[in-house]
């Protein structure tokens, strides 16, 4: 029986998900986890594969706004919930579905794609290429100490209970998207993400706890979000697990982790998922006991190339041409001169004019959002510099003040 692929109808859901549950090994998520991917679920921007009345394959988008270098918000598809049922590799499920996902978000007018990959080889040969990385970190609070910076001792620190602290927590969250690039903006619904606390993801950890920050005026500086998980061989070694921690200045940072820091009966602060130049690696008495760790996080396409260069800015003024390789998309293929005048206006068009620069479009969704620079790029052999003194001007162009993060999966 031939395959078909459609638009997701709302009553297949529960049999679309139970198929994606298959695709990553089966295990069942909780019914807080699968009520909470429903309600976000944008059925219009999901795919099923299906072989009779069996669903063989997944693939959905979210509707999203992602900050780029200079702050500005993009409309960006959040590609996610993608699997093949083992019974149905190598038939060219997947290329098909990604096909059609990438044509229907170019007709919606959204010029860059991203998702989180289960495996970060699969989607290179589509065209997303890394644009940010996360960094994890296991620090021996017995061993390690903190440098806080003047202001600390001022903050105020209070506990409060994570669903009603949720509104405030969320105003900090919202200040801080246009400082950072990759930083999805918040769209209604996404903030329960973050309190998702089923017992079966704690491993033995205590129910989500919050801690808030607050200046001498009262105003909100920052939150963290944790678990303690208990430990006792030889004395009392508990674990902090941190889920999230975002504040809006120094003090506050420090203030906060020297919070988590000093729990009693805890010997060891995990992190996960943070920026790869989180404050913390300047605050702590040693690096090395603090491990840190880095991995790939924000896979990044861009769907339209000219408007997703147009829609970040550049760090210094720039004239180049670059020929682009996109046999995926080939609507992008070609030569494009990106210009940032000297008062930080952006254009991007085709030209005929010789090309200064060549790189695929995967490596170019790679340097986007500030994090890989096209230098580094080029010293793998990944993109070409035609002419001199080109490669060093748009280097320093593309180039972020700050790393991009992605706080969150989707």
């Amino acid at each position: 029986m031939a395959l078909e692929m459609r638009v997701l109808q709302s009553d297949e859901w529960d049999v679309w998900y139970d198929h994606l549950e298959l695709a990553f090994g089966g295990v069942p998520e909780s019914p807080q986890e699968r009520e909470l991917y429903e309600s976000l679920t944008e059925p219009g921007r999901s795919l099923g594969v299906w072989d009779g009345g069996a669903c063989v394959g997944s693939a959905g988008a979210f509707s999203f706004r992602l900050s780029v270098p200079g702050g500005a918000l993009v409309p960006a598809a959040g590609v996610t919930m993608v699997g093949v049922a083992p019974t149905h590799r190598r038939r060219g499920v997947l290329t098909s579905m990604m096909r059609r996902q990438l044509d229907d978000i170019r007709a919606g007018g959204e010029p860059i794609a991203v998702l989180t990959a289960s495996e970060a080889a699969i989607y290179g040969r589509f065209g997303y290429g890394i644009a940010t990385y996360a960094l994890s970190l296991t620090v021996d609070t017995t061993r390690v100490r903190l440098a806080v910076p003047p202001g600390t001792d001022e903050v105020r620190l209070r506990l409060a209970d994570p669903q009603k602290s949720l509104p405030e927590c969320e105003q900090v969250y919202a200040e801080l998207v246009a400082r950072r690039p990759g930083m999805p903006a918040r769209q209604p619904g996404w903030e329960r993400l973050s309190l998702l606390d089923p017992e079966a993801m704690r491993e033995g950890a205590s129910p989500l706890k919050c801690v808030v920050a607050e200046r001498a005026d009262g105003e909100i500086a920052g939150y963290a979000r944790y678990r303690v998980k208990p430990v006792y061989e030889h004395g009392w070694e508990g674990k902090v697990e941190v889920a999230d921690l975002d504040a809006l200045d120094p003090a506050a940072t420090a203030a906060l982790w020297r919070y988590l820091f000093g729990i009693d009966l805890t010997a060891t602060v995990r992190a996960g998922r943070r920026p790869v130049d989180d404050p913390l690696l300047h605050l702590v008495s040693d690096v090395r006991r603090s491990r840190p760790s880095v991995r790939d996080s924000l896979h990044l396409r861009l769907v339209d190339l000219p408007a997703a260069l147009e829609a970040r800015s550049y760090g210094a003024p720039l004239d180049v041409v670059m020929e682009v390789e996109d046999a995926f998309c080939p609507w992008n293929e070609g030569r494009w001169r990106l210009v940032r005048d000297a008062q930080g206006a952006v254009g991007c068009t085709r030209t005929a004019d010789p090309a200064d620069l060549e790189l695929s479009v995967r490596d170019l969704g790679a340097a986007y959002l500030g994090g890989t620079t096209l230098t580094s790029l080029a010293a793998a052999g990944r993109v070409r510099e035609l002419r001199p003194g080109t490669l060093a001007e748009a280097s320093r162009a593309f180039a972020s003040d700050v790393a991009p993060w992605l706080p969150h999966g989707f």
